[in-house]
């Protein structure tokens, strides 16, 4: 076992190789950026496969086996067949005596364009004023070359590999990640039976400037509710019939009261207790709720205080209504009574909150709201979608390592957090291979991902990249 201080003399010497190299870093990222490998749109697919062959490169130049398992094809809607990207499951070093670790993270990216209101050349990857932007700079092409660019620091330099690698690296994520799971599922037994850690870095920081370590995600349940009888005429029936809108109207409306209390009976009965070590982690968490409001555009937040926010956002369900189908929404006035109007609204449950327990007590408080109206029409209640939550333990190893690799880098604490959306990939990892998963993000609050003018900033990037050296020798400690 090394000495501290050989330890710390061995990162100043890691740090100061990543430091002189920043510009071959960027520009390894200018050219993944400049590849538009977007999943969404059918006509790039080319594209994402031609991006999952330059990521495939990169692994085996740095002496890694890869392989790139071909997943078959997909139909889109309109009954167009499109082949899926091969997915990257890479290898380095076999040592018995390390610890492996797996890296997961996507190298396709959401669609752009300059005129969605771009600053820049969306596929350019361009630094302004410390930062670079670009789509897929953040999310997620950013966070894999920083993981690559420390593998290979330490080929570079010629040092021993304090563990063992392996890579899954898909394009198809921001597309649902098809055919994952199924993957996951064939190689549990062989490709994941000797992976001790699993390792995610497809997420933001909670602040502009304090690093974060994610440890939970909420899951995400939705449901449809119709009210159907047929098209008619307001003149010639209002006011002598049930009009299926407003009864679809009343049942949306007794979901949630003004204070963003669900009234659902017996919602909140399994939700976990919040313990006062969980509290703790809130009270320490740098949140600026008037940052946070003024990007959300909101005048006022449900509740007053950074604990209450953060809790509502992130370890209590919430519901939220999306939208009515079937309705008059065109401009202009149209005297039609709809007959036939599908309300659509979502959950987003938590620990330990039970799927078929939810969609039960949804379908009979709607039941319960709609029998108490008296009315002729058809009810229907269906739940199309339902995501589970994930959550780790922030008190396991990964996370102690990972907490002393950014104390080491960044010179403070991270903030433990969690994820207010679903991250399906964390809870497919988690129950498909049974081993701990982390999330381990480097971009800043203010990326956008998904939106305009994503970026990664310079220091994020070069930083994110020691982070992660810094994390591999903290990794091989715990052995």
């Amino acid at each position: 076992v090394m000495s501290y201080s050989s330890t710390s003399a061995l990162e100043m010497e890691i740090f100061q190789y990543i430091d002189a190299h920043q510009t071959d870093f960027i520009k390894d990222l200018k050219e993944w950026v400049a590849v538009e490998s977007d999943s969404v749109q059918p006509h790039l697919r080319k594209e994402v496969m031609h991006m999952m062959a330059l990521a495939a490169d990169r692994l085996a130049a740095l002496g890694a086996t890869v392989n790139l398992v071909n997943l078959g094809t997909h139909q889109l809607p309109d009954g167009q067949v499109l082949p899926l990207p091969s997915v990257i499951l890479g290898e380095l070093g076999t040592d018995p005596q390390n610890p492996t670790v797996c890296f997961y993270g996507h190298v396709d990216v959401q669609p752009a364009k300059k005129e969605d209101g771009w600053n820049t050349d969306p596929y350019t990857l361009t630094e302004i004023d410390g930062n670079l932007y670009g789509r897929g700079a953040t999310d997620n092409k950013g966070p894999v070359l920083a993981w690559i660019n420390a593998v290979e620091t330490f080929r570079a330099l010629k040092l021993a590999m304090p563990v063992n690698f392996k890579f899954v690296i898909e394009g198809m994520e921001e597309a649902g990640s098809l055919g994952l799971e199924k993957l996951l599922e064939e190689e549990n037994q062989s490709f994941f039976s000797d992976v001790d850690y699993i390792v995610i870095s497809d997420n933001l920081w909670l602040s502009n400037k304090k690093p974060a370590l994610t440890y939970g995600s909420r899951g995400n349940a939705c449901f449809f509710v119709e009210c159907g009888s047929k098209d008619l005429h307001s003149g010639t029936f209002g006011g002598i019939i049930h009009e299926p809108l407003l009864d679809l109207i009343a049942l949306l409306d007794s979901l949630v009261d003004s204070t963003g209390h669900i009234q659902i009976p017996g919602i909140y009965d399994s939700v976990a207790a919040l313990t006062e070590e969980e509290m703790k982690l809130y009270e320490s968490i740098e949140f600026d709720l008037e940052e946070h409001r003024n990007n959300c555009g909101v005048k006022k937040f449900l509740y007053g205080t950074k604990e209450e926010i953060l809790l509502h956002l992130w370890r209590y369900p919430s519901l939220s209504i999306h939208g009515i189908e079937g309705a008059f929404h065109e401009p202009g006035i149209k005297t039609v009574i709809p007959a036939k109007v599908i309300g659509k609204f979502s959950i987003r449950q938590v620990p330990h909150m039970d799927l078929s327990v939810v969609k039960k007590q949804v379908v009979e408080h709607l039941e319960g709201v709609f029998s108490k109206r008296n009315s002729p029409n058809k009810l229907k209640v269906s739940m199309p979608l339902g995501a589970k939550p994930w959550l780790a333990d922030v008190n396991d190893l990964l996370y102690k390592a990972a907490r002393r690799a950014i104390k080491r880098v960044f010179g403070d604490d991270p903030d433990f957090i969690r994820d207010g959306s679903t991250i399906p990939v964390a809870r497919m990892f988690q129950t498909v291979t049974q081993k701990s998963v982390m999330m381990l993000p480097i971009g800043a609050a203010d990326d956008g991902e998904h939106s305009q003018n994503e970026k990664i900033s310079r220091h994020n990037y070069i930083e994110g990249t020691k982070l992660f050296a810094a994390f591999f020798l903290e990794i091989s400690k715990l052995y």
